[in-house]
C-alpha cells in the first residue's frame, strides 16, 4: 500500500496534512484530498465509494461533484486507473450523495453528544449573537417567516456563520433525536472542520441552500 492509499483517520490534522494532494483520475492532476471522493475496487469488480477513506485497497480519487463522478463512470476511468475491468453503476453519483449525506447527518449526531449542537429558535438566536456559531443548519422545509428572521440574525452576528439548508426537518430530527427540528446551530469547536469538509463535498452533489431561499437573505428594514 502506498502513502497515497493510507486509510483516512478522522483526527486533527496539521495544515500540511489537511492539504495533502491526490491524483484526480478525471482531471489527471494532483488535487487537494479534501475536495475528492475516494473509490476502491470491490471483491466483485464493482466500483465502491469510500467516503470515510477507510476501505482497504488502492484508492481511486475523483472530484467531489456529480459531474466528475458521472464522467469517471461513463468513460471507464475507474478501469483505466485500476488497470483492470471494473463496473461502475449508472447511479454511482446518487450513491455517493446518499453516503455523504448520511456521513454529514451522523456528524451532527456526534456533535449533539459532544455538546456542540443547539436547537430551537431562541437558543440558536442567542448562539448567533454570541459569535460562537460555526454553522446555522436550517431545515429546508421550515416556515419562510422563521427562516427570514433567523437569517437576519446571521447577518447581524459578530462572526457570521456558514448556512446549510440541505436537510428536511425529519432528517434533522432523526439525526438529533428530536421532533420538528427547524433551527440548529453547530458551535465552533473540535470536529467542526471535519464536518465542514464533509458538507463541502456533499455540496458538489446537492445545493448547499435551496434556490427558493434567495429572498430570505434580505435583511429586515
Amino acid at each position: 500500500m502506498t502513502e497515497a492509499d493510507t486509510p483516512f483517520t478522522p483526527v486533527a490534522k496539521t495544515h500540511a496534512e489537511a492539504n495533502r494532494q491526490r491524483k484526480d483520475i478525471v482531471l489527471g492532476e494532483a488535487t487537494d484530498e479534501a475536495r475528492l471522493v475516494r473509490f476502491v475496487a470491490g471483491p466483485d469488480g464493482a466500483v465502491v465509494p469510500d467516503v470515510a477513506r477507510k476501505l482497504p485497497g488502492r484508492g481511486m480519487w475523483v472530484e467531489a461533484t456529480r459531474e466528475a463522478v458521472t464522467t469517471a463512470a461513463k468513460k471507464g476511468l475507474f478501469s483505466r486507473s485500476a488497470k483492470t475491468k471494473l463496473t461502475a453503476p449508472a447511479d454511482l453519483a446518487d450513491h455517493v450523495e446518499r453516503l455523504l449525506a448520511r456521513r454529514v447527518l451522523d456528524g451532527l449526531g456526534l456533535a449533539r453528544r459532544g455538546g456542540t449542537i443547539i436547537s430551537g429558535f431562541e437558543k440558536v438566536s442567542a448562539a448567533l449573537a454570541s459569535g460562537k456559531t460555526a454553522w446555522l443548519i436550517e431545515a429546508s422545509d421550515g416556515a419562510d417567516d422563521g427562516r427570514r428572521k433567523i437569517l437576519t440574525a446571521v447577518h447581524k452576528a459578530p462572526n457570521s456563520p456558514k448556512v446549510c439548508g440541505m436537510f428536511t426537518s425529519d432528517e434533522l430530527g432523526l439525526a438529533l433525536g428530536g421532533e420538528n427540528v427547524i433551527h440548529t446551530a453547530l458551535l465552533a469547536g473540535r470536529g467542526t472542520d471535519r464536518w465542514t469538509l464533509d458538507v463541502e463535498r456533499l455540496s458538489g452533489f446537492r445545493p448547499l441552500l435551496p434556490s427558493s431561499w434567495s429572498a430570505s437573505w434580505r435583511e429586515e428594514p
